[in-house]
């Protein structure tokens, strides 16, 4: 079994380049090859990303100055330290985040947030999908070729096949190839940001990018897409961390392998937008890239082509989270079968956004489901953590019948959560400023962001609420109380 520090080729049940058999089953101690710096080498694989590239452009066209939008990308991937919080459960329970959602939300009761967990991995999904299909497409178009309709179908079929494959593998397999990516990645974001040095500038502020309103909507915007946004898929991979790892250790590696480069790939991505400013407006991001007389053709090409193959990589965590979160739904697959069926639902979520969407539009719309539903979430399960006084018996949570002691009411189903998680869906939605998607058709649902001319408190709102609420209704109720009692008398854990 691989236990050293610098070992990456995980154990018996978990082997690179093999097909992983484990789903949400319990991962034992003896399977538990990982280490904190393992994990955060996975994520530091992901990180250094042409996604976050993207979103520094994206945040800049907000209309804020260079300066501010740096700020923003600082203080907003400060949420790396939930991610980090997200994740100290999976090494207790040995299991994946929403099969450890059935503590707070009940047996059955964690089937609901699983199913919105599957749609977010999706489109997510379906995201890094756009922007592969769009990368091709410009390289296509600079050798001289045309890429009309149908070829456009042929390239989303062939992403989706095969960004399937490292999920498919499995853990092992995801954390050596990203760890791989790492200095290749590296090297080409350090030749483009020679470019950016040269040629960008501290540009004014829009003409509608002032004052702390919107401030708040580009915070908003950078925690959904940064921390916030994976704070549902940590434990999906610290549930192959041992038990005893060192929680400091943890929140530790994935802030440092997920904050620093965000950073940096975001600010490269908002510098460049100051000198090619198609960037953040165009329909396909990459094609702004295509005919400007600022980065050379050969640089251009070098960069489509591993922002190609890292969209393919950090699509594998998305695959992955997705796979286990039909199985926490109670269908009966396998997790690389899963894996298998959310690529070709992606694909086809992906041929439907290249021809009716365009990117930044499909990402406006997006941000505020993400931000809506896993802010909530994210409270419940932290304030039930800490109830339970960081414990879970991981037996327990793989039952899904009335033996559990987890299976809250006569439906499995706790209701303290589900309608403390309402609460603070409707009171995100409340404080979600509409200024990222500029076409928002639903003003009415969010009165509170209005009266305050765009701003958004969408994310305290739904943590803090949903957590409030949800410990006001636990303490009226006693249920936690009661299954911590009964926790005490089944041990030891497995």
């Amino acid at each position: 079994m691989a236990s050293t520090l610098d070992s990456y080729d995980g154990s018996s049940g978990d082997q690179v380049f093999r097909v992983e058999t484990h789903g949400i089953d319990f991962i034992p101690e003896t399977e538990r090859w990982a280490t904190p710096r393992n994990i955060g080498a996975m994520w530091a694989g992901t990180s250094i990303n042409v996604e976050y590239f993207i979103y520094g452009a994206l945040l800049i066209n907000f209309g804020f100055s260079f300066y501010t939008t740096l700020s923003i990308i600082i203080i907003g991937n400060l949420s790396y330290l939930l991610l980090g919080v997200a994740s100290l459960q999976g090494p207790e329970a040995g299991t994946t985040a929403f099969t450890i959602s059935r503590a707070p939300f009940g047996s059955h009761g964690a089937r609901i947030l699983s199913f919105f967990n599957w749609i977010t991995q999706l489109g997510f999904e379906t995201e890094g999908l756009i922007l592969i299909v769009g990368a091709v497409t410009v390289i296509i178009e600079i050798s001289g070729g045309h890429v009309n309709s149908a070829t456009k179908i042929i390239l989303v079929i062939l992403a989706a096949a095969i960004q399937a494959v490292m999920p498919y593998l499995g853990h092992a397999t995801m954390v050596k190839v990203l760890r791989a990516l790492i200095l290749p990645f590296i090297a080409i974001f350090v030749l483009l940001a020679v470019y950016a040095i040269q040629h960008g500038t501290a540009v004014p502020a829009q003409s509608w990018g002032h004052g702390w309103e919107i401030y708040t909507a580009g915070l908003a915007f950078t925690f959904a897409l940064s921390g916030l946004g994976w704070t549902e898929c940590g434990n999906d991979y610290t549930r192959y961390l041992p038990r005893d790892a060192k929680k400091s250790s943890i929140v530790g590696w994935l802030f440092l392998a997920t904050a620093v480069p965000e950073i940096f790939m975001m600010t490269l991505g908002a510098t460049i937008f100051t000198f090619i400013p198609k960037l953040g407006t165009s329909s396909n991001p990459f094609e702004a890239m295509r005919g400007q007389h600022f980065i050379p053709t050969w640089a251009v090409m070098i960069f489509l082509f591993f922002a190609i193959v890292q969209l393919f990589g950090i699509n594998s965590l998305d695959l992955y989270s997705s796979g286990v979160s039909l199985q926490s739904l109670g269908f009966r697959l396998k997790r690389y079968q899963a894996v298998v069926m959310d690529s070709i639902i992606a694909g086809l979520l992906t041929l439907w956004a290249v021809f009716q969407s365009t990117f930044n539009l499909y990402m406006g719309e997006f941000v505020a489901v993400i931000i809506v539903w896993i802010a909530p979430w994210f409270g419940i399960l932290i304030a039930d953590w800490i109830m339970r006084k960081f414990r879970y018996n991981a037996g327990e949570l793989q039952k899904t019948d009335s033996s559990s002691i987890y299976y809250t009411g006569r439906l499995g189903i706790s209701w303290s959560s589900i309608i403390a998680f309402v609460v603070g869906l409707v009171c995100s939605m409340m404080c979600f400023s509409k200024a990222p998607n500029y076409n928002f058709p639903l003003h009415w649902m969010t009165p509170i962001s209005n009266h305050y001319s765009g701003a958004d408190f969408s994310v305290p709102a739904g943590i803090i609420v949903a957590a409030l609420v949800y410990f006001l209704l636990e303490k009226a109720t006693g249920h936690v109380a009661s299954q911590v009692k009964r926790q005490k008398g089944l041990e030891p854990n497995l």
